[in-house]
């Protein structure tokens, strides 16, 4: 392979990104060496010839995104922040890999500047970027007027073989070639070689053919070193309007080390003798280390001072927007600043007494509140719409080919795919993005809902047939440990919540939360409204937990406590225990995780220290609730699989059921 119709200063540049990449896998003894060596040239291309940026303001809203979906090759990212004036100075290139540093071994979104999405889990990236674009093409059709495109910019990204290899990027990419979404442009770093060995061990596929397939464009430039040819096929890819592009890229691994081609690059530092040898492959001093020629910065800043004009010529463009759309621009600014606009609480639906609705219905009726609050608060299911009660059911307002405005989205059968995409809408700002599921199928799409938590993603999840009690599906799709399992997710707060009220809380705590997602659990079966004048109002809920009904004569003598359908069970044995003298207390606790949050002094208050008989019941495994129960306690739940039958009977058969919570309380009472 051979560099074709490029100037010195660019080789330099090039070979200096390939090089400052290299110094800190070897520096820290760890990383991923192979992919800076041959995707360097195409990441120079982009990131000189094409990405909109501002270094010093990497916010500003029109920016072009790069994802660098590929995120072992993190030391080829920091290496261009560096050289393009990002906030990254050499001393943490320095530090690659290292506690403490801002250039940990895979990119993190909240934690380097310029970082647009964590990358690292293969597929991720390459879903988020099709968020991103969907996001890009939701606020252009919603803000752009006529000679003012406030949004309007590409969606880059790197992606490898073993991203191409795993099924969330396959489901983003179908459901990226049905949107025609033409601002994304991927280049496929295509080196024919995973870490095990040669990708022809497991991936044979015509690639190009299964994009095309999809409804992608597809580009190949043969020579991953020939700068003019991928320059040429970025602008080919642009002039596309309504197809997203891959452009496949020859590259050859490790390229000038001499492992070059083989896996035994990929994942391993070169070693001292193979990278001074790789150094004087490229006419590099091999004794020189982190080092930066003259001319590269300056070369650099042709492309960083470019993006600084571009933001300031945007910034005169907003202010001229701001006298002819006030509201539209004031609605812009605060869906950038992540904030909510004012009244979006407002007008929210209320229900009566006797009622009996499933907490996914009064999700849907809390949902239509708010969106009719909220302009650009958006989602939609995995092809359960109808299910779990989200707006679009009837196809109105769907976001399609033609209609981008649209707020309903349909994402298909791809649950993996649909919680990528929700991460990447929410990382490119402006929207608050929503997908809704059955609970059982949260597997389907973990590792999307544990990036939402580790990059503060404000995503919201609906979770619908939250139990064994949705019944004749049987325990294929009857949820048990899954809430628990969403529980132990660090910063992903879950609510489940008991009745309408509570559910329509739950919606505004999802919402306020403007710093991490939430996950709500909502059944399938309909429940009664719980009284707000008898019992404790809806609104503690945010508490996490609340005494919803005190103990009816004076201290109680043993504590229920419960989360969403069955905390109507306790509410009924409370009364059969008061009717023998048994005062009970009860407890609603919707949220662990916001109950955790608060003072320990309101926790004793709800869960009083020197009552130490209590009881939970939850549908579900009984893991978490032993922190709650104290050794006098004991739990209601259920820890092996449900059974098919109607929904009812299979709760009885398990032992939810309001006798078998009394005689459970009595036999705590009595040990």
């Amino acid at each position: 392979m051979s560099t074709t119709q490029s100037s010195d200063i660019e080789k330099l540049t090039v070979n200096t990104l390939r090089f400052l990449a290299t110094d800190m896998v070897q520096k820290a003894n760890s990383g991923h060496p192979g992919l800076p060596l041959g995707a360097a040239p195409m990441a120079y291309v982009v990131w000189q010839r094409f990405l909109r940026f501002d270094s010093k303001e990497p916010k500003w809203p029109n920016r072009d995104r790069f994802v660098l979906s590929a995120g072992h090759g993190s030391a080829l990212l920091y290496a261009l922040l560096h050289v393009y004036g990002y906030d990254l100075p050499m001393d943490q290139l320095k530090q690659f890999r290292q506690l403490g540093s801002k250039t940990p071994g895979h990119p993190e979104s909240t934690h380097t500047p310029g970082v647009e999405v964590t990358t690292g889990p293969l597929g991720q990236g390459f879903g988020n970027g099709v968020g991103m674009a969907m996001a890009e093409a939701f606020l252009g059709a919603k803000y752009n007027q006529e000679g003012a495109d406030l949004i309007d910019n590409y969606i880059y990204g790197i992606v490898s073989d073993g991203d191409l290899m795993e099924g969330v990027a396959s489901e983003a990419a179908s459901l990226a070639g049905h949107l025609k979404l033409g601002k994304l442009i991927y280049l496929y770093d295509d080196n024919k070689i995973s870490l095990d060995g040669p990708t022809d061990l497991a991936f044979t596929e015509d690639v190009a053919e299964r994009f095309r397939a999809y409804g992608w464009q597809t580009l190949t430039v043969e020579d991953g070193n020939d700068l003019l040819a991928i320059e040429k096929a970025i602008l080919e890819a642009q002039q596309e309007k309504e197809k997203p592009t891959l452009i496949s890229v020859k590259t050859i691994i490790g390229y000038g080390s001499p492992q070059q081609g083989t896996n035994k690059v990929h994942g391993s530092a070169l070693g001292e003798e193979n990278l001074k040898k790789t150094k004087e492959f490229f006419g590099w001093d091999p004794e020189k280390t982190f080092f930066i020629p003259d001319g590269v910065k300056e070369h650099a800043a042709e492309a960083i001072d470019k993006g600084t004009k571009l933001h300031e010529e945007w910034k005169g463009q907003f202010a001229s927007y701001q006298q002819k759309y006030p509201e539209l621009a004031q609605n812009f600014s605060t869906g950038q600043d992540g904030k909510l606009p004012e009244g979006w609480d407002a007008n929210l639906p209320t229900f009566k007494v006797g009622d009996q609705l499933a907490t996914r219905q009064a999700s849907g009726e809390a949902l239509k509140a708010l969106r009719a609050n909220i302009p650009w608060l958006l989602g939609g299911s995995a092809d359960l719409a109808s299910s779990t009660e989200t707006p679009g059911k009837d196809g109105s307002d769907s976001f399609q080919p033609g209609n981008y405005g649209g707020r309903n989205l349909w994402f298909g059968v791809r649950e993996h795919g649909m919680g990528a995409i929700l991460n990447g809408m929410a990382s490119y700002g402006g929207v608050r993005p929503y997908g809704g599921t059955f609970l059982t199928f949260s597997d389907y799409m973990r590792g999307s809902i544990r990036l939402s938590a580790l990059t503060h993603a404000p995503v919201t999840f609906v979770f619908t047939h939250d139990s064994i009690a949705l019944g004749e599906d049987g325990p294929t799709h009857q949820p048990v440990e899954q809430v628990t399992s969403l529980r132990l997710t660090p910063n992903l707060t879950v609510v489940r919540p008991a009745d309408a009220y509570e559910t329509v809380e739950a919606w505004k705590i999802a919402l306020g939360r403007l710093h991490g997602p939430v996950a709500l659990i909502l059944s399938r079966q309909k429940l009664p409204v719980i009284d707000q004048e008898k019992y404790a109002p809806a609104t503690n809920t945010w508490k996490g937990a609340y005494v919803l009904s005190e103990a009816k004569g004076g201290t109680p003598d043993i504590i229920l406590m419960a989360t969403g359908s069955e905390v109507h069970l306790v509410l009924e044995a409370q009364d059969q225990l008061a009717a023998e003298g048994i005062n009970a207390r009860v407890v609603s606790m919707p949220s662990m995780e916001l109950f955790m949050q608060q003072e320990e002094s309101y926790r004793n208050e709800v869960l009083l220290p020197n009552v130490r008989k209590r009881l939970a019941v939850e549908a579900g495994v009984t893991l978490p609730w032993y922190k709650f129960i104290t050794d006098e306690g004991a739990i209601i739940g259920i820890d092996s699989f449900g059974d098919s039958g109607e929904g009812n009977a299979v709760l009885a058969h398990f032992g939810f059921t309001t006798e078998n919570v009394v005689k459970k309380a009595k036999e705590i009472l009595n040990k």
